[in-house]
């Protein structure tokens, strides 16, 4: 089977976040189950030396769509992935995500099929990755392609204004109506990859539901009800790099593989950070709405009296100055930015992890957290219901401070049990997210959509167009 992933970002040749950490391993892991597996992203200007130009040049001209610039087109191998990088000139340039993006990744939406076939890739089934691999999922429809489609966060939809965005994607015009990509006046590029997909997949089975109510739906709830009802939806939970995430190989860390083993870390991280005996409650993630932060900053009077509180990330500039100003407490700590070996060495020497999200499509960092026998503190929501067993972590219901404080309170009683957090740490280190399960659900995916009639357009094959 030829599988052709397309994503903006696919770890380690470009990262902001879990997108690109999937797209790390399950490329990788589906290869040594027996798929021929290429990957396809943009060519960044930050993309590592180690990518070959293989071709440089003009593609061919489409009567109608406006003409695409110069590409030029890298190539590197590795875990038997072909890893394909499609050079425009709008992504050179420092950093991943721009306010141009929708822009950017129509004209990239336009250049990946003529790039593969000038590669002579030829794919059974294209698996596109969020809204900015949304055309490259309906022009492989158009083209008899097979595609299926993950959403990894429905809030980000790659919206823009029909009458300029609809040019850009070089879609007929029949297919920019309310039943394609039109939406409320936009062109929308997640949409694309919803309506055009053979089948639909989120990154865990609760928040596949979560996505058909008004919500968690970001406005595509209607729609995502319908594709559920047609059978075309569907949850396949994320698995982690077990290989990256290790305790007893991590170069980071004090090398440790029980919970007993913990404590060198847990005592490196105080000493690093010069913080007091109290047990240490950790968050490594965006400063985002989304991640619940302004949550734990509002709980923090009530943190501060039980825990020392460290938090690594970047984002939201009021968060940032927020976590700022209470960095001054003895207390707590806060690293602005993102830095890995740091995210590993609070992962391993922290006692808890607070994930208070207000959704999460999956979430890796509570994942990674129980790899290190750190004991999530997290909402009731998306992946976080699929992967904290409930004699593991310690969860809450309402997005509130309140409930998140609760929570953290509860924890803390629990710490003074010895004998039973250890047993926790043990359970949670126990816990398996290989991504061979995952790999196999996708492949058997694909093997199911290949052997089905064409998904229909809905709305759509009403007008004669299939």
């Amino acid at each position: 089977m030829q599988v052709v992933h397309v994503a903006s970002e696919v770890f380690p040749f470009s990262r902001s976040g879990g997108l690109g950490d999937v797209l790390g391993v399950l490329p990788a892991v589906q290869a040594r189950l027996g798929a021929e597996v290429t990957v396809v992203s943009p060519w960044y200007a930050d993309v590592p030396d180690e990518v070959a130009e293989v071709w440089r040049g003009t593609l061919p001209d489409v009567p109608g769509q406006p003409v695409l610039p110069p590409v030029r087109v890298g190539e590197v191998r590795r875990g038997g992935v072909r890893f394909v990088f499609v050079g425009l000139p709008f992504f050179d340039r420092p950093g991943l995500y721009h306010p141009d993006d929708v822009w950017r990744f129509s004209q990239f939406g336009r250049a990946v099929l003529p790039v593969l076939a000038g590669l002579g890739v030829v794919p059974d089934v294209l698996h596109g990755h969020d809204w900015q691999a949304g055309l490259v999922v309906a022009r492989a429809r158009l083209a008899g392609v097979r595609g299926v489609f993950s959403v990894h966060n429905l809030q980000y939809q790659g919206r823009w204004n029909l009458r300029d965005g609809a040019p850009w994607t070089g879609l007929p015009d029949w297919t920019l109506t309310p039943e394609g990509l039109e939406f409320h006046g936009d062109v929308n590029l997640m949409k694309a990859g919803l309506v055009f997909a053979s089948q639909v997949t989120t990154v865990s089975p609760t928040y596949a539901h979560e996505i058909t109510t008004p919500e968690f739906g970001e406005g595509l709830e209607g729609l995502m009800t319908r594709l559920r009802a047609e059978g075309r939806l569907s949850g396949i939970l994320n698995g982690l790099d077990q290989e990256r995430w290790d305790p007893r190989t991590d170069q980071d860390v004090p090398s440790f593989s029980d919970a007993a083993g913990k404590a060198a870390a847990v005592a490196a991280l105080r000493a690093e950070f010069g913080l007091d005996g109290a047990p240490i409650l950790a968050s490594v993630s965006r400063l985002a709405d989304q991640k619940g932060m302004d949550l734990l900053i509002g709980a923090l009077p009530q943190l501060v009296q039980d825990w020392n509180v460290v938090v690594l990330g970047g984002g939201d500039p009021a968060l940032e100055a927020g976590l700022r100003e209470w960095a001054a407490h003895p207390r707590v700590v806060f690293a602005q930015g993102m830095n890995e070996p740091l995210a590993h060495r609070i992962y391993a020497g922290a006692d808890a992890f607070a994930m208070p999200s207000r959704f999460e499509p999956c979430g890796l960092s509570q994942m990674i957290a129980m790899r290190y026998g750190t004991l999530p503190v997290v909402r009731l929501t998306g992946g976080l219901v699929d992967t904290v067993p409930g004699d593991v972590g310690f969860t809450f219901g309402e997005a509130s401070v309140a409930a998140l404080a609760g929570a953290c309170r509860e924890a803390r009683v629990a710490f003074e049990d010895r004998a039973g957090w250890a047993a926790r740490a043990e359970r949670a280190m126990n816990l398996t997210f290989s991504w061979e399960g995952p790999a196999r659900s996708y492949l058997g995916l694909y093997a199911r959509v290949l052997s089905s009639p064409p998904a229909p357009l809905t709305g759509l094959d009403a007008q004669g167009h299939a």
